[in-house]
């Protein structure tokens, strides 16, 4: 999974700011509009949006950009439903990328789910092989 580059958006014009500031005084309900659909906004969404305007109604620059989640090598053998050690070998050998933080593994939250992905399809490649297998010696073939 790609990251998305950071969009960075120029401080609004002090009479867009200030109208803005006022739209936002005491207010707590943001909604949005797509596509002609009103959406309200859950709460950490809504806060998130808020502050973007708050900080865009000063006249701030403003940066957004996602972070990543990185999991610790045991909240992602928990989230794997392996052993931690077990999940360390695989990281030595290379199966599921890893990084260092100081003296300490993290591993992406995206590439458990995609070894996750490949255990499952191989699971069903295997269970399929095997049907296929007894068919076969079924028929005579």
């Amino acid at each position: 999974m790609a990251l998305i580059a950071p969009r960075v958006t120029a401080g609004l014009p002090a009479g867009d700011a200030r109208s803005l500031a006022r739209a936002l005084a005491d207010s707590n309900d943001i909604t949005v509009f797509v596509d002609g659909t009103v959406h309200r906004l859950p709460g950490q969404a809504r806060d998130a949006v808020v502050d973007l305007l708050a900080r865009l109604s000063r006249g701030e620059t403003v940066t957004v950009s996602s972070v990543e989640e990185m999991l610790t090598t045991s909240q992602a053998a928990e989230l794997a439903g392996i052993s931690h050690t077990y999940l360390r070998n695989m990281t030595d050998r290379g199966e599921i990328p890893v990084e260092y933080r100081g003296s300490h593994r993290r591993i992406r939250t995206a590439d458990i789910m995609a070894w996750l992905e490949a255990q499952k399809l191989a699971e069903q490649k295997r269970r399929h092989d095997k049907t296929a297998g007894a068919d076969a010696a079924g028929t005579g073939e």
